[in-house]
């Protein structure tokens, strides 16, 4: 996984004082927790941007004070009006402790179903995958040159050796729709005519596993 260098502040007073006090001087209060014991600390909004304006997932490398912890982001709060990061929370991570993140999906090549006029399917860009940081990846490459209309791939389809991926094995990750079935998907699902009402109907059953899965994705 990729890796982003943080300092940080130790935070000595905590309360709502302490806390709008940081926010009005454009800090961010946090929390690190996971380790021995709770830690609290701040750092500057600028200091976050890399970490939280982007689709890649880091592992964190946390100067406080000068200790180094390692950790994730695990959660983040925004102002609802000016969307300014109010609060995050980050988990510290270890080398022999598996973690759960959401790695972003990255597709290569352009598909054969799309050449042909197909509509590509992207359900997917992210996937909550469980493992140890050695095993877990930047990101879950999926090659899908060779996915004709009617052809999907499914979270059982893609392999991460040493990780398991939250979410349904039968859940839609990318596929090749006709240009008709993306605006009569539901028509077609009834009908149930021929290879493409197959794959619809398959489609819609996973779809309603999809459902099921962590809202975090």
């Amino acid at each position: 996984m990729k890796t982003l260098a943080i300092s940080v502040k130790e935070r000595l007073n905590v309360g709502k004082t302490n806390t709008r006090a940081l926010r009005n001087q454009g800090n961010v209060p946090c929390v690190l927790y996971g380790g021995e014991k709770q830690v609290t600390f701040y750092a500057h909004e600028n200091d976050f941007r890399k970490l939280v304006y982007t689709p890649d997932t880091f592992v964190v490398d946390l100067d406080v004070d000068g200790k180094k912890t390692k950790a994730i982001m695990q959660d983040i709060q925004f102002h609802p009006v000016t969307e300014k990061i109010l609060h995050i929370d980050f988990l510290e991570v270890f080398d022999n402790k598996p973690i759960t993140v959401s790695l972003p999906v990255v597709l290569s090549g352009v598909a054969i179903g799309v050449k042909n006029g197909g509509n590509l399917m992207f359900r997917r860009p992210k996937i909550i995958t469980k493992g140890l940081v050695s095993n877990l990846p930047e990101a879950i490459n999926i090659d899908i040159e060779h996915l004709k209309i009617g052809m999907f791939i499914y979270i059982k389809d893609v392999v991460i050796e040493g990780a398991e991926f939250l979410a349904p094995p039968n859940s839609v990750v990318v596929g090749v729709k006709t240009a008709r079935a993306a605006i009569v998907e539901e028509e077609i699902v009834e009908e149930g005519e021929g290879e493409e009402g197959e794959g619809e109907g398959t489609d819609s059953a996973s779809d309603a596993k999809s459902s099921e899965a962590p809202a975090t994705e």
